[in-house]
């Protein structure tokens, strides 16, 4: 017997079916990527306290580490792949059933997995902003920068963190050289992220509520909820009257307002979501 198929399964199936679902999907849908979560089964924040906005922004040192540790780090989101997860969500996409997706993973997995005008909440580590000048640049460029300043530069990774960061030893962040914006030769630099701390853009918020107002029902995939950028999501769907699902491992704080909770590993609950939707639209 299919341990997954329970009364909430079902149900969570017929929402779907319904369509118009607006999915909100986090960093637990990336773990059978590789990339651990925060507060989940592989929870990173149990370890790892992840860069804040202003610790950026005001202690270049702090800036300097962050740089050394997320230079490794990149090799490992670069070769992250999208898992079944991921590829269900898109497949549900092609299908017509989804009204949109919004991520607040930054690691373009879903993009990867064919899934089209995904809004990355947080945004993408793929992109580097010129604080000075404003200019976009390519990560994969700015890596290629980053390793002709570094050949010497033998540090190895510990272990990577959904934001792109690595642990690593303070001892081995001797050496490394940051570069200048390839622009205007001026810096610093940031990631195209939102760091802990640091506010969402207005605009993007305002797209991202713009499709629930259009949704049937709001999925949830992987995320606890714990910060207010996701949260408020189900909370705007409550306040609709829209039916909201939760797909997580381990408890989340949306537990308390969703009409459909599933624990259970996404890497299996997702596609077998995609399965019976499918199935289940084909008959009717």
């Amino acid at each position: 017997m299919n341990t997954l198929v329970t009364p909430a399964f079902e149900k969570l199936v017929d929402l779907l079916a319904e369509g118009r679902v607006l999915v909100l999907s986090g960093a637990g849908i990336s773990t059978d990527s590789g990339i651990p979560d925060y507060r989940g089964p592989s929870g990173a924040l149990r370890r790892h306290t992840p860069m804040t906005y202003q610790t950026f922004m005001k202690d270049p040192q702090a800036r300097h580490r962050y740089w050394a540790r997320s230079y490794l780090g990149w090799r490992q989101i670069a070769l992250a792949r999208p898992n079944a997860a991921h590829e269900a969500v898109a497949r549900l996409q092609e299908q017509g059933v989804l009204q949109g997706v919004i991520t607040q993973n930054v690691d373009g997995l879903h993009q990867a997995a064919g899934a089209s005008g995904v809004i990355e909440l947080h945004g993408g580590l793929d992109r580097v902003v010129c604080l000075e000048c404003g200019a976009v640049i390519s990560r994969a460029a700015l890596d290629q920068t980053l390793t002709a300043a570094n050949p010497d530069f033998t540090a190895r990774a510990q272990q990577i963190n959904p934001d792109g960061d690595v642990d690593l030893a303070e001892d081995e962040l001797d050496g490394f050289v940051m570069v200048a914006c390839e622009v205007c030769g001026g810096g610093p630099l940031k990631p195209d992220v939102v760091f802990f701390g640091e506010t969402v853009p207005r605009p993007r918020v305002a797209e991202c509520f713009a499709l629930l107002d259009g949704a049937k029902a709001l999925l949830v995939l992987g995320s606890s909820l714990k910060v207010m950028s996701g949260f408020r999501f189900v909370l705007q769907a409550r306040k609709n009257g829209t039916p909201v699902a939760i797909v997580n491992q381990g408890e989340t704080r949306g537990d308390t307002y969703c009409d459909v909770r599933i624990d259970a590993p996404l890497g299996r609950l997702v596609p077998a979501l995609h399965h019976a939707v499918t199935a289940k639209c084909m008959i009717n």
